[in-house]
């Protein structure tokens, strides 16, 4: 029988919703029926967020946070009666050269884009586990990885290090959470047509050289990627779990 995407009675958060895909994903998991909580450092965009989810006559709740400061997304989750989905979305990058890259950025790539990402899955998933019909009714965990956590590319090592340590952890997690129902999948875009990647692709050498590595010729849209997250989210992808929904336009097939 055809599985809908269908999110009524789930609650779902989902970290760096201000902007880009975490803005892209809340809409589309509250279109689908969940209560999203939107996570972003900036009020400002969580407010256009949270007008655009109720236009949809959606329902949302928003908070201000910063996702690299353990103690604050524990009072997020003390506020939180009930966690189905988690959207593992916020991060960045600073593209160097290997033989330049700064300690600094090193470092603050490295904190937002796994350590972060590791201490919300386990935050998170401890508040999962402790529903009584959790086996039954499920759990899903998404995290935002990229092309980059299965290639290599140049420039982009310290993102390439970062993703690829949460396509490892996600495998980890789906293992261990797979007795409680609760499937772990990663969604790894292309380059997708978000403000970072529009900043990036200011430089038009770099910009023409990326597309030729997209058999499709294209880059991706937010909406391509929400789509595949709100699948992995639902019931639909109820047999799913421990894998990669890459959306790369044929990028890794090469």
């Amino acid at each position: 029988m055809f599985r809908k995407i269908n999110l009524k009675n789930k609650t779902a958060l989902v970290t760096g919703a201000g902007k880009g895909l975490g803005k892209a994903c809340a809409i589309a998991l509250a279109e689908a029926g969940a209560k999203v909580i939107i996570i972003s450092r900036t009020k400002k965009d969580l407010d256009k967020v949270k007008k655009i989810i109720n236009s949809t006559k959606g329902a949302s709740r928003a908070f201000v946070c910063d996702v690299t400061n353990v103690n604050d997304f524990k009072n997020v989750l003390k506020k939180i009666n009930k966690l189905d989905i988690l959207v593992n979305n916020a991060g960045t990058n600073r593209p160097e050269h290997f033989t330049r890259v700064k300690k600094e950025n090193m470092e603050y790539l490295t904190n937002l884009n796994m350590k972060a990402v590791f201490n919300i899955a386990q935050l998170c998933s401890q508040k999962m586990v402790k529903l009584k019909n959790r086996k039954k009714i499920g759990g899903s965990i998404i995290h935002m990885s990229s092309q980059l956590g299965l290639v290599g590319c140049e420039g982009r090592n310290v993102y390439n290090m970062n993703k690829f340590g949460v396509e490892g952890l996600a495998r980890g997690m789906a293992c261990e959470l797979a007795k409680y129902n609760i499937r772990v999948n990663t969604v790894c875009p292309t380059f997708v047509e978000t403000p970072m990647v529009k900043a990036f692709f200011k430089n038009k050498k770099f910009k023409n050289k990326m597309l030729k590595n997209i058999p499709l010729g294209r880059v991706a849209k937010e909406s391509d990627v929400a789509t595949a997250v709100a699948f992995l989210a639902a019931d639909s992808s109820a047999m799913i779990t421990g894998t990669s929904i890459v959306v790369d336009g044929g990028w890794t097939a090469q």
